[in-house]
């Protein structure tokens, strides 16, 4: 009998190590959630950021007005700014939380597989490419952005606070600040384009029979958001916004 359990023993398999406890953020699919829901709040930021901007084809009272309706938003609950600021901190969190959520899961991808593939495939690069890329180029616009219309320090011609709409015909009235703009929003509807879906299939709500119409609607928000965004310094540029 003893010599039985003794070989019962020595012939049964080890037990596996015991899986180490993992917070969310540490695991892929949390990395790949945080990435789509702060995708999901940027987005709907454009949405509403584009709908502002276009208020400039009605003329100085009313983009102007909207910009003051910005720093009171929330009043009289709020008081001045805090609305504003609400939404900036939102955003910005939303942004370093998107950033970084990004860099490590391409640092772990190239851990996964340190060598190149024998052969790539076209479509997964060139998604990946451009969102890499986009997203850099779209990280260096929003400090451009923020210190030409916001804080006014690399701002040419005399910044005015308060007086959004000149100071929006001040910077489409450069060159460079069209080229600057332009490209970044590009790269915006880019971006959209493969990070809405991409959100989709991470939160679960890509499947085989939604894949083509959240395939269109992507493509539609990324021609919508682009062709808004890019209206204002062509509205500048050709003399309709002046």
């Amino acid at each position: 009998m003893a010599l039985a359990t003794k070989s019962a023993r020595q012939t049964a398999p080890p037990r596996p190590p015991a899986a180490p406890t993992r917070g969310f953020w540490a695991s892929t699919l949390g990395k790949k959630t945080v990435m789509a829901v702060s995708g999901l709040i940027m987005l709907a930021y454009l949405v509403a950021h584009v709908a502002g901007n276009l208020k400039i084809f009605f003329g100085p009272e009313e983009f102007n007005g909207y910009g003051h309706w910005l720093r009171v938003m929330g009043a009289p609950v709020l008081h001045h700014q805090w609305g504003l600021w609400i939404a900036r901190i939102t955003l910005l969190t939303a942004v370093v939380a998107h950033a970084v959520s990004a860099y490590q899961l391409s640092r772990r991808d190239l851990r996964a597989r340190p060598t190149r593939y024998a052969h790539r495939r076209k479509g997964s690069s060139y998604a990946t490419r451009t969102m890499r890329w986009g997203g850099v180029i779209l990280g260096l616009f929003i400090v451009w952005h923020v210190l030409d219309l916001t804080a006014g320090t690399v701002h040419t011609g005399g910044f005015e606070d308060g007086k959004p709409y000149q100071n929006v015909i001040d910077t489409f009235s450069t060159w460079y600040g069209n080229i600057i703009y332009i490209v970044a929003m590009l790269a915006v509807g880019l971006h959209v384009r493969h990070g809405f879906w991409s959100a989709a299939q991470t939160l679960g709500v890509g499947n085989a029979r939604r894949e083509r119409a959240l395939k269109f609607l992507a493509n539609a928000l990324a021609l919508v958001l682009t062709a808004g965004f890019v209206a204002v310094p062509v509205g500048v540029m050709t003399g309709v916004v002046n």
